[in-house]
């Protein structure tokens, strides 16, 4: 069984990159272990497939934290708004929601796994499901070959690798392509979970005194051992019963991971602020304002709907302050620790929740053996990478996507190109 192009693995990048190959009108199969391809698609923005981002380049590059500055000449050759025609192009019209986020306008992502099966077959790229990959046999002068644990050993002159990292491993990812490119003599950076819920000892956590609270639109950040930010991101949170999580969480969290190794640390130490579009002072003389207005009132009727209840009385009980006192009998500087609680509440973390339950995988195959414009291997010849198998991770909204589609594309693309070159 002999192939130009073998594809493994039929996630967003697998699926992509066998769509290149056969534009280009290579001869391509597709093998993934899985009963169905583009499971992940599938439960990608809550099961409505947030398939890109609209942002300009620079926005997205910033919003992919890991390696983001590698994929500057990939999107010269392919962009996000050429994902964009792509979809359209298959019959799927897209539409913009918040921070250029793009979703289907059907609000399904079943129709996007299924405009890409559908041109998968207009192509006539063949595709073996349920077929797990015992290993690959790299020849670098002539054909490479794939040995399936049924015996089968499809080869080709190039093999691109898009099995994905090791998160959501209930869709097929459960870091098999690690093994395969250090076969090749690639580098695999340290794998680490991203997008993930963070954990902590904290009183206040293992007592669930906030368990279930969600904070809007707060400033979330991470501190490095001298107090200083390493990263602060404002979004929604939520408390939970083992540690925080939500949207400002997930950001935060490969920063989490990566200094407690970095520094060799037990916790972090994270500051929230619940108000951040006023200074402190400003603060302050509002709710000195407040109290003015209505001495006799107690302090936390005064200050109702500043934060969230329950979190105002956690605040006011942190500054010493009872919230049935009435706002006149308490001393200034009480209300300044309060104030202070409300923007640099500190807190630590001591993790994250494992790498199976994050959204996306850090680490893995080292870029700096990766050609930017090609995916292809600089150490073996007819190897090609994408996506999460690659040392490239984003936020959630649509950017780890972005980056799949877009090294998936060039992947795809120029796999063919290197077979159909050698053939002639």
């Amino acid at each position: 069984m002999q192939y130009d192009v073998i594809v493994i693995g039929g996630g967003p990048s697998g699926l992509m990159a066998s769509i290149g190959a056969g534009e280009q009108g290579a001869k391509v199969l597709l093998i993934d272990k899985g009963e169905k391809l583009g499971r992940k698609l599938a439960i990608s923005g809550g099961g409505r497939c947030n398939v890109t981002n609209r942002l300009p380049i620079d926005e997205i590059i910033k919003h992919i934290p890991g390696n983001g500055r590698f994929l500057f000449s990939a999107f010269s050759e392919f962009s996000n708004e050429d994902i964009i025609a792509f979809f359209e192009k298959l019959g799927v019209g897209l539409k913009e929601e918040d921070h250029g986020r793009m979703f289907p306008i059907s609000d399904d992502a079943g129709s996007v796994v299924q405009a890409l099966l559908t041109r998968l077959k207009e192509l006539n790229v063949k595709t073996f499901t349920n077929s797990p990959v015992k290993t690959i046999d790299f020849e670098p002068e002539g054909l490479h070959t794939v040995h399936l644990k049924d015996g089968q050993i499809p080869k080709a002159k190039s093999i691109i690798i898009a099995v994905g990292g090791k998160s959501v491993p209930h869709t097929g990812s459960t870091g098999d392509g690690y093994a395969w490119a250090k076969k090749a003599g690639h580098t695999i950076t340290d794998l680490f979970p991203t997008e993930v819920p963070l954990t902590s000892k904290e009183r206040f956590i293992q007592s669930k005194t906030l368990q279930g609270l969600s904070l809007r639109d707060v400033s979330l950040s991470v501190l490095n051992p001298k107090g200083k930010p390493l990263v602060t991101h404002r979004m929604d949170m939520i408390f939970t019963h083992f540690g925080i999580s939500g949207p400002a969480v997930l950001r935060c969290s490969g920063f989490v991971v990566q200094a407690m190794k970095k520094w060799n640390l037990q916790e972090v130490t994270m500051k929230l602020d619940a108000i951040p579009d006023q200074k402190n002072e400003e603060l302050f003389q509002q709710i000195i304002k407040l109290v003015k207005d209505e001495p006799k009132k107690a302090i936390k009727n005064i200050l109702k709907g500043l934060v969230p209840e329950r979190y105002l009385h956690f605040l006011l009980e942190k500054a010493g302050l009872d919230g049935s006192e009435q706002g006149a009998s308490i001393p200034n500087e009480k209300l300044r620790t309060f104030v202070s609680l409300c923007k640099e509440f500190t807190f630590t973390v001591d993790g994250s929740q494992p790498i199976e339950k994050a959204f996306v995988t850090g680490g893995g195959v080292s870029v700096k053996e990766i050609h930017p414009r090609e995916m292809s291997s600089k150490i073996m010849d007819g190897l090609f990478f994408c996506g999460e198998v690659l040392d490239i991770h984003g936020y959630t909204g649509g950017y780890n996507i972005t980056s799949a589609l877009v090294t998936g594309r060039l992947a795809g693309v120029n796999a063919a190109k290197h077979s159909l070159q050698s053939k002639y």
